[in-house]
C-alpha cells in the first residue's frame, strides 16, 4: 500500500554531490533474493498462505546464517493471526422473482458471493445501477436519478469505457473505482440492501464468462451488504423486465458517458448467503544485532504481497494469476537482507540494530501494527525506523525520502550522506504518515525515514517481475541507505521525534480520512478492522478532524448522516463531499458517543 506523490511534493529538496564508488554491496546477490522471492514457486506471497511462510523460512535462515540474535520470546519468528480464505457454508439460495416465473440459481454454477459479503438473508427489490460508479471527479454517477434504497443494486464489473485508451476513467488502465470493495461500499451509500454483480461479458466477447473465486480476504471481511455474482444470462434475464439488455446498456454507457440505470420493475430477489471464514497465523521476522548500548535502530521490509491478485489488485480481472511483486516489495526485502549481511561483518557499533520483515503489510499494515503494540525489545530504546519499500526500480538515478521532519537532525543526516554519494535523494514527504510500515513506528512517536522509487504501471500487476528490477542502482541504495543507519546507531544524540503541524494548503500529498478524490479530512486510520466503525489512530494537527476536537483513538461511526462501518464506507463517503462543506461525525470516545462539526478543506 503506497502513496501516489504529488508533483508538489517531488518538488522538494535534492541532494547530489561527489559519489561513494566503492560497490559495498553486490548487485548480483541482491538480484537473487528478488528472483527467489519474487519466484512462481511463492506464488505472490500473499499473507497466511502457505508460500509465504516458505519466504519467512528463507529470510530466518538468512538471519541466522549472518548470525542475527532471536528476540522474540528466543525465535526469529513473531506471530499474529491474520483472517484469510474464506469458504461458503451450506446456506446459500438465489431466488429470482419475476412475472415470468421464479427461478432458483444453484450456488457456485450459477451465482456466487464475495468474500466480503454480509451473510444471513435477505429479500428486496432490484435496480440497474450500470458499473456501480459514483465518480464527482468524473461528472459520472451510476446512482444519480435511480433510488437504490432497500433494493438490490444489478451492477457491471470494471469501468465504462474500458477500450478507449482516451477515456477519462484511464481505458485500459483501471482507476481505483473498478475495485469491488469500493462499488460494495458505494451500494451501501446509497441505501442498497445488496449488490448483484455481473461481468462485463460484453465488452469481452472472446473470453469465457468465469466466476470470480470467493477470494482472499484483505482488509474488509464484512462490507455491510450482501454481495453476490452471477452470469450474464441472469443478469438478462432481469433486465428483461425493464425492456433492457446488457449489451446494449453497457454500448449506451460507453458512448456518451452516461448512465443508464433504472428500475427492474415487478423483480424481486430472494438470497441467503453463508460465508465462513479461516484464520492463520502469519509471522513477522525479528533478528537483532545488538551494539554497545541498550539502544538501537530499526531497519524494516515488508516482504508480502497480493499472492495471486484480490481487491487490491490492479488487474481484478487477472484473479488467480500470481502477482510476483518483485519491486513491492521482494525489493525492499532483499535490501534488508543485504543491509544485514552488511552489518554483521563490521565492527560492533554503539547503537544495535534491529532487523524487522513483516507480514500483513498488504492487507492494512497488520504485521507491523502488531509489532509496535507487542514489541519483544524496549520500543522506547528505539532510535528511529528506516522503511524500504519498493527500492528497485530506481529511475533517472532518483530515490525518494519521506520523514525527516519526524527526527528533530533527521533532514542533516540525510543531507550529509547524500553529499558522498552520487544518487538524487528527493523528499518527497516530511511526516511519517502514509500507507507503508514506516507509518506504524511513527504513530508511537519513533522516528522515521521511508525510502521508495515511486509507482510504476507494474504495481500491484502480474507484471511486477523479476525482470525488471534495476539492482544496480539498489545496490548503490543500499549504501547510502547503510551510511544513513550508521550515523543513527554511533553515539551521536539520538533524533528526538517531532509531531509535524499540518503543512499549508500548497503542499502535497496528504493521507488520512479516505485519500483519493475528495475533500480532506485529516484523521489518520488504524487499519486493523474493528466490529463497527473506523478508529483513528491519530488525528493531525490543524487539520479540519483535528479543530474539531477529534482525537487518536475515536472510533468514527457516522459521516453525514451516513453509517460507517469500515474503512471503504469513510472512503466513499468522503468522496461524496466537496471542500467547504461542513458535516456532522459521530465518534466513539471512551464508550461516549460525540458529535462534532467538522469543515472539510482541500485535499491536500
Amino acid at each position: 500500500m503506497k502513496r501516489i506523490l504529488s508533483a508538489a511534493a517531488l518538488a522538494g529538496a535534492a541532494f547530489v554531490l561527489a559519489a561513494d564508488t566503492t560497490p559495498r554491496f553486490s548487485a548480483d546477490r541482491y538480484l537473487a533474493h528478488v528472483k527467489y522471492l519474487a519466484s512462481p514457486e511463492l506464488k505472490g506471497r500473499g499473507t497466511g498462505t502457505p508460500e509465504i511462510e516458505t519466504a519467512a523460512g528463507y529470510i530466518a535462515g538468512l538471519f541466522k546464517e549472518f548470525g542475527l540474535k532471536p528476540i522474540a520470546d528466543g525465535s526469529y519468528y513473531q506471530g499474529f493471526k491474520v483472517t484469510t480464505n474464506a469458504h461458503l457454508g451450506p446456506n446459500n439460495h438465489l431466488v429470482e422473482k419475476l412475472k415470468a416465473g421464479d427461478r432458483s440459481l444453484a450456488p457456485e454454477k450459477e451465482f456466487v458471493p464475495f468474500n466480503f459479503s454480509s451473510s444471513g438473508s435477505v429479500t428486496g427489490g432490484v435496480v440497474f445501477a450500470g458499473y456501480g460508479i459514483s465518480a464527482p471527479e468524473y461528472h459520472y454517477d451510476d446512482y444519480a436519478g435511480v433510488d437504490a434504497k432497500g433494493k438490490f443494486a444489478l451492477i457491471v464489473l470494471h469501468e465504462p469505457q474500458e477500450n478507449d485508451e482516451k477515456s477519462v476513467f484511464m481505458g485500459k488502465q483501471f482507476t481505483t473505482h473498478a475495485q469491488v470493495a469500493i462499488k460494495a461500499a458505494n451500494a451501501k451509500a446509497h441505501g442498497a440492501i445488496g449488490v448483484i454483480i455481473v461481468k462485463d461479458a460484453p465488452t469481452h466477447p472472446q473470453e469465457p464468462e468465469k466466476f470470480e473465486k470467493l477470494q482472499t480476504s484483505f482488509g474488509v471481511e464484512n462490507s455491510g451488504v450482501y454481495f453476490v455474482q452471477i452470469k450474464a444470462e441472469e443478469a438478462d434475464r432481469l433486465l428483461a423486465a425493464a425492456g433492457r439488455n446488457l449489451k446494449d446498456s453497457l454500448a449506451a454507457i460507453d458512448k456518451d458517458l452516461k448512465p443508464q440505470s433504472t428500475p427492474i420493475p415487478d423483480a424481486q430477489v430472494e438470497l441467503a448467503v453463508d460465508i465462513q471464514r479461516d484464520v492463520a497465523t502469519s509471522h513477522n521476522l525479528v533478528g537483532y544485532l545488538p551494539g554497545k548500548t541498550d539502544e538501537y535502530v530499526i531497519i524494516g521490509a515488508h516482504y508480502d504481497h497480493l499472492g495471486l491478485g484480490g481487491p487490491n489488485s490492479l488487474a481484478p480481472d487477472q484473479y488467480g494469476t500470481v502477482h510476483p511483486g518483485a519491486d513491492d516489495n521482494a525489493s525492499g526485502t532483499a535490501g534488508l537482507l543485504e543491509l544485514a549481511r552488511w552489518f554483521s561483518s563490521q565492527p560492533q557499533r554503539n547503537r544495535g540494530v534491529l532487523f524487522l520483515s513483516f507480514a500483513g503489510e498488504e492487507m492494512g499494515l497488520i504485521g507491523s501494527n502488531w509489532y509496535v503494540n507487542h514489541p519483544p525489545a524496549p520500543q522506547a530504546k528505539a532510535v528511529a525506523m528506516i522503511n524500504l519499500d519498493m527500492i528497485g526500480r530506481i529511475k533517472n538515478n532518483e530515490i525518494h525520502v519521506s520523514g525527516v521532519g519526524t527526527g528533530a537532525t533527521l533532514q542533516k543526516t540525510v543531507d550529509d550522506v547524500a553529499a558522498r554519494h552520487d544518487l538524487k535523494v528527493v523528499v518527497a514527504d516530511r511526516g511519517g504518515y502514509g500507507p507503508s510500515d514506516h507509518m506504524s513506528f511513527a504513530l508511537k512517536q519513533i522516528p522515521v525515514l521511508f525510502f521508495f522509487n515511486g509507482l510504476h504501471l507494474d504495481y500491484h500487476r502480474p507484471s511486477d517481475t523479476w525482470d525488471k528490477i534495476n539492482a544496480k542502482d539498489a545496490a548503490r541504495l543500499l549504501g547510502l541507505v547503510s551510511d544513513i543507519a550508521v550515523e543513527l546507531a554511533s553515539d551521536a544524540p539520538r533524533p528526538q521525534y517531532v509531531r509535524l503541524a499540518e503543512p499549508p494548503p500548497s503542499s502535497g500529498g496528504g493521507v488520512g480520512g479516505g485519500g483519493g478524490y475528495g475533500a480532506y479530512f485529516g484523521s489518520i486510520p488504524d487499519f486493523t478492522e474493528i466490529p463497527k466503525g473506523v478508529r483513528f489512530a491519530d488525528v493531525r494537527d490543524g487539520s479540519p478532524a483535528g479543530k474539531a476536537g477529534l482525537k487518536a483513538g475515536d472510533i468514527l461511526i457516522e459521516f453525514d448522516g451516513r453509517p460507517i462501518q469500515n474503512l471503504m464506507d469513510f472512503t466513499t463517503a468522503l468522496r461524496s463531499r466537496k471542500p467547504g462543506d461542513e458535516v456532522l461525525v459521530k465518534v466513539i470516545r471512551d464508550s461516549q458517543t460525540i458529535d462534532a462539526k467538522v469543515l472539510l478543506t482541500q485535499r491536500k
